[in-house]
């Protein structure tokens, strides 16, 4: 049974690595360097930022947008079920963008007019247990197989989660980041302490006390001493305590029917009567109890 996946929507991630006005544009070419094994310095470099109009395009929750040198790089961070249409979104992304950096009258010169060269990341802080690191393509979307594909669009997966993100090399190599997923591997654990009848109180609390914590632990103290109202605030307000409270109810009585219908068909009981007992579809009993589907000749 697929169920809806429970996240913290957090612009934190923007904020330290892109929009905080005094570390932003610094920890950003800190997680670049270290993705390019470079030592580039903000005095030597032209770093600009781009966003798209929200009139214009919805942008991704998460997203740091920056024109370094030649180099448009886009960075995502994504917490829930892997998007596997990423690519098809960077490449709208890239697109808009385009269009607020290649003047409408250059697009029709006889010249050659160069753009910027895109870089695309995304920084999983997912549950679901992935690969360290992978590239998603915009070819596999493709209907038609082709051997070398006209069009192509790369996105660099890093899964920064836990165990997988502390042995990552860009986390290894890039102090700030690191100190980053220490902070949210707090957050996600006194997310997941909430219970189903948590006040509001209690769940921006929860925030409070991983600050509070994270500091004590010596990590992004700076930051977090100096924008810890923010920060709460940030989680807190992209956090859906309505929601949340529906989809724990939901996960309740998911795990409560998928118990159920172990427990008949360990008694014997048919997929078909079991399906229609708890409202599934055969299917997705077949998914519970681990049953492979049968192909009729």
């Amino acid at each position: 049974m697929t169920k809806e996946n429970r996240e913290i929507k957090s612009s934190v991630f923007v904020d330290l690595f892109g929009d905080d006005e005094i570390d932003g544009e610094k920890n950003f070419l800190a997680l670049y360097n270290a993705i390019h094994s470079t030592n580039l310095k903000l005095n030597e470099i032209q770093l600009e930022h781009k966003k798209i109009p929200q009139s214009i395009y919805k942008p991704f929750d998460n997203d740091i947008s920056m024109l370094l040198n030649d180099r448009l790089i886009v960075l995502i961070e994504h917490q829930s079920t892997p998007n596997q249409n990423m690519p098809l979104r960077f490449l709208e992304y890239y697109v808009h963008l385009l269009y607020g950096i290649v003047p409408a009258k250059a697009r029709y010169r006889e010249k050659l007019y160069k753009i910027p060269s895109p870089e695309f990341y995304v920084f999983y802080n997912g549950e679901k247990k992935l690969k360290q690191e992978f590239t998603m393509k915009l070819s596999d979307a493709f209907i038609a197989e082709q051997e070398e594909p006209l069009c192509e669009l790369k996105v660099n997966f890093m899964n920064i989660r836990g165990e997988k993100g502390e042995n990552l090399p860009v986390v290894q190599n890039c102090g700030i980041l690191k100190e980053y997923c220490e902070f949210m591997d707090i957050v996600f654990r006194y997310q997941a302490e909430l219970k189903s009848k948590s006040t509001k109180e209690e769940v921006e609390g929860c925030y409070d006390k991983a600050i509070k914590e994270a500091i004590s632990k010596g990590i992004l103290v700076d930051y977090l001493t100096r924008k810890g109202t923010e920060v709460r605030n940030m989680f807190f307000g992209e956090y859906d305590y309505d929601l949340d409270m529906k989809v724990k109810a939901q996960e309740a009585a998911e795990n409560k029917a998928e118990e159920a219908a172990r427990s008949f068909y360990a008694n014997g009981v048919s997929i078909e009567i079991i399906a229609k007992s708890l409202h599934m579809t055969e299917e997705q009993v077949r998914e519970i109890v681990n049953e492979p589907v049968t192909v009729k000749a």
